[in-house]
């Protein structure tokens, strides 16, 4: 028995999912438990929207069976926000059923599938409060801020995206990793202002003030665009991973991003450095499809490396 103690990890890994509503959190679940379950992880996911119907994924753990939306809406006569800020600080005050829950997976890698209220990570503090209770249960989490990629068709709506992305990571407090989802549709909503790049690394945005300036809606706003611009580049905080969950080249790179974040790639109860991830996944046998990946198609030809320009022209001369 003792060994058996002696054994058990002292951190359990895992990664808060959060995001706007249909920024793809459940479908981000989904695809990362089957990701991950190729690489031979031990994948438990944990339904923390009291919501969620009809769960697409294997689900462990479910806060519907302490609360559920509905119930609270209809007992509380409440709206859908109020009760799902109510669930929240209900979930926080009985946090000992939580932590009976999650006791019985202690050497399992964790997916937390959150509420999608931009509320409860910009301003109300049960959430921030149940991720530092998960932390002194030592928890090591990363939170994968999903934002759909379509507002990158909009130099408004994408600066919007900027404020809440950096708001939320001053206000929860853990390891950040931003992305940029359903990359495969982007093309649908338009030709982008510029390289997918300048939107994922958030260059500078002068330039994007400028093209903002060109609707005339905006044009008498330039100056408080530009002020909020200028408070996203002075943090300098804010980059974005792009993401197709269909395509394990995608999944395999916010993969990589997110266990650094979390720090599982440093931990020695197996083999967690990335080398070793890399090899894995290449042999895996996926359940994805093959998709042209959107990032190719904004990138050009004089963005190149030396080394791949390199190769290019070492192929070119065998053939």
């Amino acid at each position: 028995m003792s060994s058996q103690a002696a054994a058990s990890p002292s951190f359990r890994f895992g990664q808060v999912v959060i995001g706007p509503p249909g920024s793809g959190k459940t479908t981000y679940c989904r695809g990362m438990q089957e990701f991950l379950g190729q690489l031979g992880r031990k994948v438990v996911v944990v339904n923390m929207d009291p919501a969620n119907e009809g769960l697409p994924y294997s689900c462990a753990v479910d806060i519907s069976e302490l609360v559920t939306l509905d119930d609270v809406m209809e007992g509380l006569k409440l709206g859908p926000n109020g009760g799902l800020l109510y669930c929240m600080e209900y979930l926080e005050a009985n946090l000992d059923w939580l932590e009976k829950k999650l006791q019985q997976y202690s050497d399992f890698y964790f997916l937390f599938d959150c509420p999608g209220q931009v509320e409860l990570y910009t301003h109300q503090s049960s959430v921030k409060n149940i991720f530092s209770q998960l932390a002194k249960w030592n928890f090591r989490l990363a939170a994968v801020h999903l934002v759909d990629s379509h507002y990158c068709a909009d130099p408004a709506k994408f600066i919007s995206v900027l404020c809440t992305s950096l708001s939320t990571m001053l206000h929860v407090e853990l390891p950040h990793v931003n992305v940029l989802s359903k990359m495969d549709l982007i093309e649908q909503y338009g030709k982008l202002a510029f390289n997918l790049d300048f939107y994922t690394e958030v260059m500078d945005l002068t330039y994007l003030l400028d093209h903002l300036a060109s609707d005339p809606f905006f044009k008498k706003f330039h100056h408080l665009n530009e002020k909020l611009a200028e408070v996203i580049q002075d943090y300098s905080l804010v980059t974005f991973v792009p993401l197709n969950v269909q395509d394990k080249d995608s999944m395999t790179q916010v993969l990589r991003t997110v266990d650094k974040a979390n720090g599982y790639c440093y931990g020695d109860l197996e083999e967690r450095n990335l080398q070793a991830m890399m090899s894995a996944a290449v042999g895996a046998d996926f359940q994805f499809d093959s998709t042209l990946g959107a990032q190719e198609r904004y990138v050009t030809t004089s963005e190149k490396t030396i080394e791949e320009e390199m190769m290019d022209l070492s192929v070119s001369q065998h053939k």
